[in-house]
Formats: structure tokens, C-alpha cells, sequence
């Protein structure tokens, strides 16, 4: 055969080529040259083996992979079917149809993006006409919803975008929260993920039309936009550089890697918001130029695509102030703003990062998006610096706050996770437990396309060196030397803590294997200054043995490593023993003061109310309790199984006193898969804090006892009186009383002072709902005196209001005292009845 040209001349063919007819075989072929080309550029000095070069045969996470194909990605198909009806809109607008009712929204194409990128990732894995069918339906939808100059935002496409819903009342006008980068960079990590597993570049044309668009509103000008000018503004929501980077790696084309560059470089400098809130510059990461930044600040999902985002750019250009800036907002992300459990973005409101230390436990937000984000950050700081700390964190966030996300059955979500809940506190979106879909679905779409990605995250070379990053039962086959490599784990990880390599060569070739010792197996359960281990036990060393032989190697940024002339048969062996671990936190986090966590291997131990009979908040431990002979359990449920512990703890009992009793601990990343209960993460160690009933009226409340008709299973009657201010009638995330499932019927709720009191006022803040609880049709109070019952005579301007987001205040219409008050309402038809808050004020 005759070579046709140099190697430089077939990888511009291949460029040349990508985008003309050609059949599946050549398009891998020219996707095969391009990649060839862009390994001699500049580049992480570790590459990873790619999920589908690794086979997963791990008992942990092959029924999650199996999960993902047959239940979770289907079931997000069905419920991103509306991202679908808007890209409709947009196709028929576009084609001079009429179109009505068309509803405006940011962003939820973005979600059926995600949902796309997924699938395509299974399908790399194992072919599937019938869901390769699905994504080339939606491709074609896709691009014919996109305009002939490349712009595709379906709510300015058919005019239904407005200010008012902060889109802007033209294109790029509000980029700062209109989405419109967000959702077409993950349309470009959708199209590459399709693009690599069929060969069909459709879609990769569409994201590569958009990109070239983009670049000249954002950056030339177009007369189009802006009178022409460029609009020189960075994303309100980043996304769009990590996928240019992709774009970049897929295609070769220096542009991609430009824009994200000039992304980069313009944020907090050309643009910088003015305001509180999501318009403060702290918001988005505006505050200050991306090199200049030293903290983790803002919103946490935006923070860690934009880290993840400064590594992939600072690497290909060789720019090293991004990995400095990064170095010194890991430090602060990891001493001072990270959840044990890897989660990130403490703050509601914001959804993000709060104050240094600023951990609270029930009220933490913890987006599942910002623990997806934490994951591919530090995997790309470890691709960058072969440091295993950061492979630590990845894996934390991953075991503990990203798998709770989703339930074993993979088909509801946590969008919140916090480290404490009382069981029907509403803190996921309106409900105490994982719900089947959110309004805002950016994370259980996030989760369809981070867990088929897990298997590329298990192995990463260079030419002679081999790194084990993460223990999966597993197998690949990676060139060493210039030398085929076999490469194989027989492990239970993350279970059990042996691992066992086996290494195949197709010859003897030198290398060196790299194999992590987490930091969990030392002085602490994840880097950084915030959390570490309080027990004092006598772990089983450490041991590694090469064909039987033990070695004792060095550990160097967390590796050991063994360096000889493998040869087919060659066996490592290494065990890492997964004691149950005390921890305790930095003093600095208050919510932590004088409470200890329990952790084993990588996971971090919660306590379930279904397992310990009762609420979790009534443990405590006057003592570090000894772990060293706590047993394992293998707890199994019809789609899945996990390890439970336990350990000698004390609780208080209802009347005060306290008992020995043991606790039940299961993994977090396991709770609220029986039903939902109680859950604590950090147990206190003073008896003084731990609390019978957590339901149980506050001391500092108004009311020393309430009753009602009938109280909801799912909320609680202390709600009324908790002093928990509401900000919105919506009842999410709030305490309430509602009478679900008792529809049209009549109800009261009698509300007893501590002594007889001079009544000023009382203000009831009335729930409703977007489903069953809705404002009662009428309503009156009753008040108690000497224990007979009487109507309350309103003051002459008082009615019954049924205002919502506020308190409904009436006033008696003369001097009252009383000794409870009753209040009576009639729902409306077909309708539950609901309350927030009942604030009572007194003369003095």
C-alpha cells in the first residue's frame, strides 16, 4: 500500500473532511486522526482511559449502569418531553407555522440536552437501535428549531421570551440570567456525545453552527445584534466554555478553544452586575477576573464549571495563572466551605457558597448539580497535578452526596442534601424525601450523564506510567511502552478494601503502577483542615504484595507505586482496612460545636429512623464510642442492597432520662430508600442537645400545646407554632400542617397558651399549593375563656382575609383574655386546607 501523504497531511483530510458525507467507519477514522493531532498539542500530562475502553464488572456499579439504561435515562426521556414541545415551538415558528401557547422558558431544552448526552454514553457502551432511533428524532428537532445563522433559543425564536421572565426582550440582551449560552453549550456536549457513538454529525453541525454564531455576536459583532456592536459578556450560567474546550477536542479547530479562552479572560471585567441576590457580582463569579479570584464564591454549580472550565482552558494553552488561581480556591473549598459529604453551595437563596465555615446540617442546600461539579472539577486537578488528594475529594462527592441524589431504584431525586432531617421537614423542593422530578430538573439530568462517565474516571496513563485512580471491579487495555497492557481489578471496592490488579503486557515491558492510599486510611476522612478523625483506633496497617511478595513503598502525593519488567500473570495486592471512624469538625463550623460524625472507607455514615425506632435526634455521646467492634450487616431491598453498621450510643428517652441503646448507621448515599424517617449526619456528644422529638413545639414557642381535627402523616402540627418565619404561601421548604388526604372537608385547630394572656392579635399565613392544598373557602377564630368556647368579635375594619405571602391579621374588637384559641375553616370544594405559621401577639 501506498502512503498517501505525511501524517499532517491525513489529520488536515480529516478535518477537511468532517462534516461530508461519509460512512460510520470514516467518520471514526477521521475523529481517530483529529485526536492524534491534538496529543502532541499541549495537554493534561495524564490521560484517561475512556469509559467505554473500561469494562464494568464492579457488583456496586454495573446495577447502577443497568439502572441508568433501562430506568433512569427512560424515565427522564418522559419527563423532559416538555424541552421537547418548546424545541417543537421553535421548529414550527420557523417554518411559518402558527404557533400558540407557546410557554417562554430559560432553560429547559437544557435538561433534555443533558438527558441526550447520557443516552449517547450509554450507547457507547452497548448499542441500542431503539434508543439511537430516539436521540436522531431529536437531533432532527433540534436543528430544524434552529435559526439559519445559527442562533437556537425556542423562547425568543417564537416571541415569547420577555424581560419580565429575565430571557431579555431580544436575543442577548440579558445574558447575565437568560441561559441562552448555558443551554447550547450543553447542546454541544450532547451532539459531541451522539456524534461519538454514531458516527452521524447532524447535531455536531448544528453545535458547530451555533459556536461560530456565537463567536461573532459575542466577539466581532454582527449587525444582527446589539446595532452590531460585540456584546463582550461572559455567561451568567457558565457551561458554554467546558463545552467549547470538548468542541475543540472533537473537531480540531482552534476557534472552539479561542472562545473559551476570551470567555474566560472578559468574565468580571467586561460586565460586572451591580446588585444583591443573583444580581450581586459574587453571584456568577463576577466579582473579579478569573486569575485574581483567591475563594469560592456565588452560586456553587456556576463555581465549579468555571473551575472545571480554568483548568481544561489553563492546561491547552499553557497558561499557568489559571492553576494558580485554582490551587488557592481548592485550599478555600476544602479548609473552609465543604460539607463532608463532599457537597458543596451550603446557602439557600443563593444555591451556593456562604461565609468561611458556614456548614449548617438541616438547613444545608448542597445542590446535586454543585457535587457533580466538584466531581469534575478535581478529576481534571488531579489529570493536572498527578496528586491523589484531589482524586480524595472527587471520590467523596461522588459515593456520598452525588449517589444520594437518586434513589436505588433510579427513578427519584434529591435536588437538595441536606446532613440532618427530621422526616417530614419539606426540604427537597416541597417534600421530606427524594421527589420524581423537579421544575428546575437540571440534576436529575446532570445524574444521566455523570454515572455512565464513572468508568472513565477508574484508570489514567501517560507512556510509561500506569494510575489506578479509582478501585472498581474492572478491566481496559492501555499502551505502556509502546506495549499493549492488560489490565484487570477484582475488587468489592467501594465495600470491601482489598483490591487485587492483575497485569497482562502482550510482552514484558517496564513501567511503573501507580495505586492510591486515600486519605481516609490516614489522619482524616477527606483533605483539607475541616473535618478529622477524634477516635484513637489501631487500624490494621496498610499492605501491598507483588506476586505474594509484601512490598513497602512510599506513599507520594498519595500514590504508592511499584516500578519493574511486567509480565503477563503479574498480580498487585492491596488492602486497605475500613474501620468505622469517629470525626469530629473544625471549631469554626458552629453547627458542628461539640458533635463527632461516623464514616467507613469512603463513605460517610448517616442514622435512619426507620432502622433505630424513632427520631435520630435523640442520640448522643457523652463518650467517643469504641467502633472497633462494630459488625457489618448487608441490608437488601428489592433494587439494591448496602452495608450497615452499628455502635453503642446513648439516647434520651420522652421523659428526660437517657438509655443505653444501640445506633443503626447506614450510608448516606442509602438513606430515604425505605420510606422516609429521620436522618443525622453529626451526632451530638452533650446530652443537653439531643432532642426526643424534633416535631415537639419549640421552648420559646407561643403555644404550650396544639390540636387539630386531622394532621397530614407527611407534615406536622408543631409547624403552626415553630416560629419558622414562611416567605411564600407555596408551603416548599417550610414546616406546615395540612389535612391531606381529607379533600372538602371542614377542619379546626385549637392552639393552648401557657397561662391566660391579653390577646392583641392573630395572624394566620395560609398555605396553597400548585396540586391540593388551596386557601379555604371561609374561616373563623374561636376563643377560649374559663373553658367555654365563643366566636371572636373582629374589630369593626377586621375581616377573615385569605391573602397570600402574608400573615392574615385579625384583632379582637375589645380587651380580650383568653386561654386558647381555636381556629375553624371550610375548605373548597375538591380542596385540602393547610397552614404555615400562626403568630399570636399579646398586650402587655
Amino acid at each position: 500500500m501506498t502512503n498517501s501523504g505525511p501524517p499532517e497531511d491525513l489529520v488536515l483530510r480529516a478535518l477537511n473532511n468532517i462534516g461530508k458525507p461519509m460512512c460510520r467507519a470514516s467518520h471514526m477514522m477521521a475523529f481517530i486522526l483529529v485526536t492524534m493531532s491534538l496529543a502532541s498539542a499541549a495537554d493534561y500530562p495524564l490521560k484517561p482511559v475512556p469509559f467505554n475502553r473500561v469494562e464494568m464488572t464492579s457488583d456496586f456499579w454495573r446495577p447502577r449502569l443497568e439502572t441508568q439504561r433501562k430506568t433512569l435515562v427512560p424515565f427522564a426521556f418522559e419527563r423532559t418531553q416538555p424541552g421537547v414541545e418548546h424545541l417543537k415551538a421553535a421548529r414550527d415558528f420557523l417554518a411559518g407555522k402558527k404557533v400558540e401557547g407557546h410557554r417562554a422558558h430559560r432553560f429547559i431544552d437544557s435538561d433534555l440536552y443533558k438527558v441526550m448526552e447520557g443516552a449517547a454514553y450509554l450507547l457507547q457502551l452497548r448499542h441500542d437501535s431503539e434508543l439511537e432511533r430516539t436521540l436522531d428524532d431529536l437531533a432532527d428537532v433540534i436543528a430544524a428549531a434552529q435559526h439559519e445563522n445559527g442562533y437556537l433559543y425556542p423562547s425568543h425564536t417564537t416571541g415569547a421570551g420577555s424581560a419580565k421572565q429575565m430571557m431579555g426582550d431580544e436575543p442577548y440582551s440579558y445574558i447575565v440570567h437568560s441561559h441562552e449560552l448555558y443551554n447550547v453549550g450543553h447542546l454541544y456536549e450532547a451532539a459531541i456525545a451522539y456524534y461519538r457513538a454514531t458516527g452521524k454529525r447532524n447535531l455536531l453541525d448544528v453545535a458547530e453552527k451555533s459556536a461560530v454564531h456565537i463567536n461573532k455576536v459575542i466577539f466581532e459583532g454582527d449587525p444582527d445584534y446589539n446595532n452590531g456592536k460585540p456584546i463582550r459578556q461572559a455567561p451568567g450560567h457558565q457551561e458554554m466554555e467546558l463545552a467549547l474546550v470538548k468542541l475543540y477536542r472533537v473537531t480540531g479547530k482552534p476557534l472552539y478553544l479561542d472562545m473559551a479562552r476570551k470567555f474566560l479572560e472578559i468574565r468580571g471585567v467586561t460586565y460586572v452586575p451591580d446588585g444583591d441576590g443573583v444580581m450581586s457580582p459574587t453571584y456568577a463569579q463576577q466579582h473579579a477576573p478569573v486569575t485574581e479570584q483567591k475563594e469560592a464564591v456565588g452560586h456553587a454549580v456556576r463555581a465549579t464549571y468555571l473551575y472545571s472550565a480554568m483548568a481544561d482552558v489553563g492546561t491547552l494553552t499553557g497558561e499557568p495563572a489559571y492553576g494558580r488561581a485554582l490551587d488557592r480556591i481548592w485550599e478555600n473549598i476544602t479548609n473552609t466551605r465543604m460539607h463532608i459529604t463532599g457537597g458543596l453551595g451550603a446557602v439557600h437563596g443563593i444555591e451556593g457558597f456562604g461565609p468561611q465555615y458556614e456548614l449548617p446540617n438541616a438547613d444545608a442546600f448542597n445542590e446535586t448539580c454543585a457535587a457533580v461539579g466538584n466531581v469534575l472539577f478535581n478529576y481534571r486537578m488531579f489529570l493536572l497535578h498527578k496528586d491523589a488528594k484531589y482524586l480524595d475529594v472527587a471520590e467523596v462527592a461522588l459515593l456520598n452526596n452525588v449517589l444520594a441524589a437518586v434513589n436505588l431504584d433510579g427513578n427519584r431525586f434529591f435536588y437538595v442534601n441536606p446532613l440532618e432531617a427530621d422526616g417530614k421537614y419539606p426540604f427537597n423542593h416541597g417534600t421530606a424525601g427524594r421527589a420524581p422530578w423537579f421544575g428546575t430538573a437540571c440534576c436529575p439530568s446532570n445524574m444521566a450523564r455523570l454515572v455512565p462517565q464513572v468508568p472513565g474516571m477508574t484508570y489514567a496513563h501517560d507512556d510509561t506510567d500506569l494510575y489506578i485512580t479509582f478501585f472498581a471491579e474492572s478491566r481496559t487495555e492501555v499502551e505502556l511502552n509502546g506495549v499493549a497492557v492488560k489490565v484487570e481489578q477484582k475488587t468489592a471496592y467501594p465495600n470491601d478494601g482489598e483490591i487485587s490488579v492483575a497485569i497482562s503486557p502482550a510482552k514484558p515491558t517496564k513501567f511503573r503502577m501507580w495505586l492510591r492510599i486515600p486519605t481516609w486510611t490516614q489522619g482524616r476522612f477527606v483533605p483539607g483542615e475541616l473535618y478529622r478523625y477524634a477516635d484513637s483506633i489501631a487500624a490494621a496497617p496498610i499492605t501491598m504484595f507483588v506476586n505474594g511478595d509484601r512490598i513497602d513503598a512510599p506513599v507520594k502525593k498519595g500514590f504508592v507505586s511499584v516500578e519493574r519488567q511486567w509480565r503477563a500473570g503479574d498480580r498487585v495486592v492491596l488492602n486497605l482496612p475500613m474501620p468505622v471512624r469517629v470525626t469530629e469538625c473544625h471549631p469554626a463550623v458552629e453547627a458542628n460545636t461539640n458533635r463527632i460524625a461516623f464514616t467507613r472507607g469512603p463513605f460517610v455514615l448517616c442514622a435512619e429512623g426507620v432502622d433505630n425506632g424513632g427520631a435520630t435526634q435523640r442520640f448522643f455521646f457523652d463518650q467517643l464510642p469504641d467502633t472497633s467492634k462494630s459488625t457489618l450487616t448487608t441490608t437488601t431491598i428489592e433494587t439494591g442492597s448496602f452495608i450497615q453498621t452499628d455502635v453503642p450510643a446513648q439516647s434520651v428517652t420522652q421523659s428526660g432520662d437517657s438509655e443505653n441503646t444501640p445506633l443503626v448507621l447506614t450510608p448516606y448515599y442509602a438513606w430515604n430508600n425505605r420510606g422516609t424517617s429521620s436522618m443525622t449526619v453529626w451526632f451530638p456528644r452533650d446530652k443537653s442537645l439531643a432532642v426526643f422529638d424534633p416535631h415537639d413545639l419549640p421552648n420559646d414557642s407561643v403555644f404550650a400545646k396544639i390540636t387539630a381535627s386531622h394532621t397530614s402523616p407527611l407534615d406536622t402540627l408543631s409547624a403552626i407554632g415553630d416560629g419558622k418565619e414562611p416567605r411564600f404561601s407555596s408551603g416548599k421548604n417550610v414546616p406546615r400542617w395540612t389535612s391531606r388526604p381529607q379533600k372538602g372537608k371542614s377542619q379546626w385547630v385549637e392552639a393552648r397558651f401557657a397561662e391566660t394572656s391579653q390577646l392583641r392579635h392573630v395572624g394566620v399565613y395560609w398555605m396553597q399549593d400548585q396540586f391540593d392544598v388551596k386557601f379555604p373557602d371561609a374561616w373563623s377564630l374561636e376563643v377560649e375563656q374559663d373553658g367555654i368556647w365563643n366566636a371572636l368579635e373582629l374589630y369593626t375594619t377586621d375581616r377573615y382575609d385569605t391573602r397570600a405571602n402574608q400573615y392574615n391579621v385579625v384583632h379582637p374588637a375589645a380587651p380580650l383574655k383568653c386561654d386558647a384559641i381555636r381556629i375553624k375553616m371550610t375548605p373548597k370544594e375538591d380542596s385540602c386546607l393547610g397552614i404555615l405559621e400562626v403568630q399570636v401577639a399579646f398586650e402587655e
